[in-house]
């Protein structure tokens, strides 16, 4: 059983940005700028924005952090939006979900200009997925591919089963992984909470990405073996023997189903970790072609 280690990928990937930061500054050319808007103070979604900070310093980037109060209209947020839309200094930049109720969440991700949208959600970049055209790849989706590429995990005409249905893991999973690239090439199921039969889809499975949300769902006596397991959740577990109370755990029961697995991701340092490192490459992909 093989770990797929994203904590050790992601930094080798922003390794090779930094060199490559390094190179563009050595020619006096400007260095990417990626800007982050917050609104609240939602401490997970904090934790989130701060660590892409630290990771733009890191490796050389730009960066602004909008911090903007819970309180905020939707009118001002959009106001803000425009201004980075706007702002040529700057090549691309997210908006923190969730955001706060009063704001409609779509027409703020309408709002952002698509050759900016280095999160991949606008319905422009997604519909170029789904197409197969050069745009920005949602960064979880993009960390996973990247992740089965670079331990070389074999994809073409495997049978793999995506466990959930969101726009941000499940459904452009689904997609990429079925078009005819290095990572793709697969016969695709998706299933959700609807699903019948989910037992008798996942033993069939070749590989498994799992974004279902729920803590530990998948279990060893629900996938065959040397099956590749690719773990999205995390989840706070409570837990009496940890100093906080609490462990980190994903949506695969890690103990029992890596005993049948070839290849795994673990949480956490899995899945996380390429996240951030695919929303840099984005960033400067936006920075070198502007390619939208």
């Amino acid at each position: 059983m093989t770990i797929l280690d994203g904590k050790k990928t992601s930094n080798d990937i922003k390794e090779e940005i930094a060199n490559h930061v390094k190179s563009m500054a050595s020619k006096g050319e400007r260095v990417p700028h990626l800007a982050a808007i917050l609104v609240g103070s939602d401490g997970a979604s904090m934790t989130y924005v701060n660590a892409k900070v630290k990771a733009c310093k890191l490796i050389g980037f730009n960066s602004t952090l909008v911090e903007l109060p819970e309180y905020t209209s939707e009118e001002d947020l959009l106001k803000k939006i425009n201004e980075l839309n706007s702002d040529d200094n700057i090549d691309g930049f997210i908006v923190q979900l969730p955001l706060p109720k009063q704001i409609d969440e779509q027409k703020v991700l309408m709002a952002v200009n698509p050759n900016k949208d280095v999160d991949g959600f606008h319905p422009t970049n997604v519909g170029k997925m789904a197409l197969g055209l050069p745009t920005f790849l949602p960064a979880t989706p993009y960390g996973i591919l990247e992740l089965l590429e670079r331990y070389q995990v074999e994809t073409s005409g495997k049978n793999v089963v995506v466990m959930g249905r969101s726009h941000i893991v499940g459904r452009p999973m689904s997609i990429l992984m079925s078009q005819k690239r290095k990572a793709g090439d697969a016969t695709v199921t998706v299933v959700h909470s609807r699903s019948k039969n989910l037992l008798e889809i996942t033993k069939k499975a070749d590989i498994i990405v799992a974004a279902i949300g729920i803590s530990e769902f998948l279990t060893g006596d629900m996938v065959k073996e040397d099956v590749v397991i690719i773990d999205v959740g995390i989840t706070r577990v409570p837990d009496a023997t940890k100093k906080n109370g609490y462990r980190l755990a994903g949506d695969v029961h890690f103990e029992s189903v890596s005993k049948k697995a070839s290849y795994i991701t673990p949480v956490p340092g899995g899945v996380g970790p390429m996240t951030i490192a695919m929303l840099l490459k984005n960033t400067l992909l936006a920075r070198e072609k502007h390619i939208i």
